[in-house]
């Protein structure tokens, strides 16, 4: 399909939208014909692109502007993001605690120290004062094994670009190393440097738009310059690999990790006390996913999904450490082997039970000692080391946002250290409900359900249906404050885990994936009906949203079903299916999605979906839409956002607006500061509100 330019001239609402810049293509792919009348847009650069987002931000601002309890509401939502958020105490490796906090409206949080657990705390490293605007993000922080150097990351703007730091730990002194360009990497030390990852510079102008090939690692040595750095590990053959390092703590092994092209990553190990070492295979495909906990007396410890879908535990010598010698040390089991840590001499397992977690405690040979005990409808993170007993975790839900704990090793007692609380907002108003629906294909599907205690099922509550499906990402028990004006105008927030998930192993996530993604939006669709269908609301009070895949989750579905849904928020979603792998890092997709190159079956299917190319052009009326980008997003570029909006501005889709809007100076998410998280989602509920008819509550 395919809409012209002239379409434009079609007005939604009233609205007048700003004609694309037009130059259409048409692509052959096996023998299908596939025209994208908006391939201009792919260039974010260009003059016209520039013009037609100036264009369409006024249009979306003067409508926005418009609702009148837009400001009372953004008022509210800041309301509820003033709280106290801070994270779990680390012991490192120079004997002192650290963890993050931020006051409450702190553009991003502050990492912290103390000399001991109950001592005072001081400012280590405070993000805030990189930038005026609270656009440079801190997303990693690596210490020396001898504490003495704490090298860290930072992104700008959203960016997935990375740039590395390095401070004296004790003096707190930035020292003038600096490294640009590198991306999906931290620091891993090793001798009086550490090893990183990084991409060859890009050309200007396309930093964040063109495909990032050629992944390689370096080694940097304390004072020296970048230009000084040696490169230590590259692929030619495949430069759509990733390519990282791992570096146990203490240990003179480094593994290499390759992944990009498949569910896992292959990965092989050297000893670095051996110059003439060569390398030792592991495991030689990407087929399964292996995560790597440590290496103590020359065994390896880690999880794997080969041959086990939920996961289990292994061992193996660095020596030899093929599969073949491979060694079972806890089984699989019928839950979710989620993540699996040291804690001194002991293991902690983190195991996920119909998306919530169930940890427990396992001597290092593998023996079940006790179950950590958490509330029914939870997460639990831990944090600990092997190098010492002390074990801290922070438990989270819908309707807490965290509480810490210490956990006794001995005793198995777990004690109180703090709590949050969130002025204007009692939980116990409020109750989490789990429950499974079946799928359009009688396949169970879980959900979490939350909402205010005392609702009907009359059919008349506004629910805000989320989901995601895919990347074997699982989602589950998470607070939000930006969703509480939600919970206290009567709303429902339901979340839905949808097959393509890790939350029931890997059979869950393939069976959403390829050939059959499209289970994933009938799981969707299929939960809208269940709620329908139980009474707790009507297709004129559901708003669907989801970011990234689930931005495309969201496109597809009000393809498939306009009917159901009253307003959809697609953000930052992959839109066209059938160029999203010549994108930055797009192509890492490809074992989730299939390519439009691969085969005339996988390339059809791409298009009997792709949200951009299935848009009705015919009157059929379509709900509400907001879609959501951002200037900065190297992750999935804006132009999947321009293109999808240009061809639904330009179609006869009804009466209900279908506005973008474009952030400026973000990203795809990550590190994004309070205040413009506060922007979005005010003009985000404020589009939701208004377009179902409601006004919010906003005292």
């Amino acid at each position: 399909m395919a809409i012209t330019a002239a379409s434009c001239a079609f007005a939604n609402n009233n609205i007048q939208y700003p004609a694309a810049p037009t130059g259409a293509v048409t692509d052959n792919y096996f023998g299908i014909e596939v025209t994208d009348s908006f391939r201009p847009l792919e260039n974010d650069t260009a003059a016209a692109t520039l013009q037609w987002v100036d264009a369409q931000r006024s249009i979306t601002n003067e409508y926005l502007s418009k609702i009148p309890f837009r400001d009372k509401l953004r008022e509210r939502i800041a309301s509820f993001q003033n709280f106290k958020k801070s994270g779990l105490p680390s012991k490192e490796n120079d004997g002192r605690y650290y963890f993050y906090e931020n006051s409450g409206m702190q553009n991003q949080s502050i990492l912290y120290r103390k000399d001991s657990i109950n001592g005072n705390a001081e400012v280590f490293l405070d993000p805030n004062k990189l930038s005026d605007d609270g656009t440079v993000a801190l997303t990693g922080v690596f210490m020396s094994p001898d504490g003495k150097f704490t090298a860290y990351t930072i992104s700008r703007s959203g960016s997935d670009w990375s740039e590395i730091f390095i401070l004296d730990t004790e003096t707190k002194e930035l020292l003038p190393d600096h490294i640009k360009w590198a991306k999906f990497t931290g620091a891993q030390w090793h001798g009086d440097g550490f090893f990183y990852s990084a991409y060859p510079a890009p050309e200007a102008g396309k930093e964040f738009s063109n495909a990032n090939q050629n992944h390689r690692i370096y080694y940097h040595k304390i004072g020296s310059p970048q230009t000084d750095d040696v490169l230590f590990y590259e692929d030619k053959e495949h430069p759509l690999y990733f390519h990282s390092a791992f570096v146990p703590e203490g240990s003179h092994y480094i593994f290499l990790l390759a992944g990009g092209q498949g569910f896992g990553e292959a990965i092989k190990v050297k000893d670095l006390n051996d110059p003439t070492a060569d390398w030792k295979i592991m495991e030689p495909s990407q087929d399964v996913t292996i995560n790597l906990i440590d290496v103590v007396d020359d065994t390896i410890y880690f999880t794997t999904t080969a041959d086990a879908p939920n996961g289990k535990l292994m061992t193996a010598p660095v020596s030899n450490p093929g599969r073949e010698n491979w060694k079972e040390l806890i089984a699989e089991g019928d839950a979710v082997m989620a993540a699996v840590q040291m804690a001194g001499d002991y293991l902690i397992v983190n195991y996920k039970r119909d998306a919530s977690s169930h940890p427990a405690l396992f001597d290092r040979n593998g023996n079940l000692l006790r179950e950590i005990v958490m509330p029914a409808i939870a997460n639990a993170a831990f944090s600990s080391s092997r190098h010492h007993d002390e074990v801290y975790y922070t438990v989270t839900n819908y309707l807490l946002p965290w509480a810490h704990y210490k956990y006794d090793l001995a005793s198995g007692e777990s004690s109180l250290i703090e709590r949050a609380s969130v002025p204007g907002f009692n939980p116990d108003d409020y109750v989490t409900e789990e429950m499974f629906y079946p799928s359009l294909d009688g396949t169970p599907v879980h959900i979490h359900l939350t909402y205010k205690k005392g609702i009907k099922r009359d059919g008349s509550n506004p629910v805000y249906l989320y989901g995601y499906g895919g990347f074997n990402i699982s989602l589950g028990p998470a607070f939000s404050p930006n969703r509480l004006t939600w919970l206290e105008n009567g709303g429902i927030y339901a979340e839905a885990n949808l097959r393509g998930g890790s939350e029931y192993g890997d059979s869950w996530h393939e069976a959403g994936t390829k050939l059959q993604k499209k289970n994933v939006f009938d799981d969707f669709i299929a939960a809208a009906l269940f709620l329908i269908n139980e009474g707790y609301t009507s297709p004129q009070r559901i708003v669907i949203e989801g970011g990234s895949n689930g931005g495309l989750l969201v496109g597809a579905c009000v393809n498939m079903r306009p009917d159901l849904f009253a307003v959809a928020i697609p953000r930052v979603g992959v839109m066209d299916m059938m160029r999203y792998h010549l994108f930055t890092i797009g192509w890492n997709w490809a074992s989730d999605y299939g390519r439009s190159d691969d085969s005339a079956e996988m390339a059809a299917y791409l298009y009997s979906y792709s949200p951009m190319h299935n848009i009705k052009n015919d009157g059929t009326p379509y709900p509400a839409i907001l879609v959501t980008t951002a200037d900065h997003d190297d992750r999935v570029v804006p132009a999947h956002s321009f293109k999808y909006a240009a061809v639904l501005q330009a179609a006869n889709t009804g009466d209900k607006p279908k506005l973008i809007r474009i952030d400026s100076k973000a990203g795809h998410g990550a590190g994004k500061p309070i205040s413009k998280v506060i922007d979005e989602y005010a003009d985000i509920y404020s589009f939701i509100y208004y377009n179902l008819g409601l006004t919010p509550t906003t005292e």
